[in-house]
């Protein structure tokens, strides 16, 4: 899963340039944009109702690392590993202390081994000592684990603890935020945090979780990067892009 930013495509045909090259300007108010947004929260439950993150898991440990390793990857790749990890290394502190060439070894095929590795028993030495074991369920403590940032947070507070505190904001998210105009501060489609303040602006709290979810499967089913299919999409009416 990776990042994003505010703008909108203004090319409806096969040859349209990529979104985070083009900046659509609207001048559509903040109400009838949180309108707009309803709706297609709307249709995103209609269509993917049980959204959630793809990455296998059984506690907040097992979220935590799997989203680590999610980055530059994908979540296939991650669920193939993962059990492997998981099965020799069963608490933070067994990752923590556990040599680094082991755990690289087995997270070889995510890419960035080396970096994820440092970041996971770094993440989980912290969990260890200062947490009791137990990763914890608020932003601020998510945020001072090595390795952590919003996006892995906001995913570990929705999916393991139901927490709505932001919305995940990966490249899929990033992309889709800005064919449908849903963003308007950022540079472009990779301005992360940009894009997630613009989101949690015009989406009720409660959807913050899903809508990164759903964003994400909509992204990966029918609103890919080089052709989306606009023809086919249940959020066509609603997106300045499809028009």
């Amino acid at each position: 899963m990776g990042t994003a930013g505010a703008n909108e495509l203004n090319k409806a045909s096969s040859e349209r340039a990529e979104p985070s090259t083009i900046m659509l300007k609207t001048s559509e108010s903040l109400e009838a944009k949180k309108k707009r947004a309803r709706k297609i929260v709307s249709a995103l439950h209609k269509s993917y109702p049980d959204a959630d993150t793809a990455l296998r898991h059984r506690n907040p440990l097992q979220l935590l690392v799997a989203t680590i390793l999610s980055a530059q990857s994908t979540d296939e790749t991650v669920n193939k590993v993962t059990p492997v990890l998981f099965k020799r290394f069963k608490t933070a502190r067994a990752l923590a202390g556990a040599s680094p060439g082991q755990i690289e070894e087995i997270i070889h095929s995510t890419g960035f081994f080396r970096q994820k590795t440092k970041s996971i028993q770094g993440a989980c030495w912290k969990v260890a000592d200062t947490f009791g074991g137990h990763v914890p369920d608020n932003m601020d403590d998510l945020l001072t684990l090595p390795g952590v940032a919003r996006k892995t947070a906001n995913v570990v507070l929705g999916s393991a603890f139901g927490k709505c505190e932001g919305v995940v904001v990966d490249t899929h998210v990033g992309r889709l935020a800005t064919r449908l105009a849903l963003t308007w501060s950022g540079k472009d489609s990779k301005d992360a945090v940009k894009i997630e303040r613009d989101l949690m602006e015009i989406i009720p709290r409660k959807e913050w979780t899903f809508v990164g979810h759903s964003l994400i499967w909509h992204g990966r089913k029918v609103c890919p990067a080089r052709k989306p299919d606009c023809e086919h999409c249940t959020l066509a009416g609603h997106c300045p892009s499809a028009m």
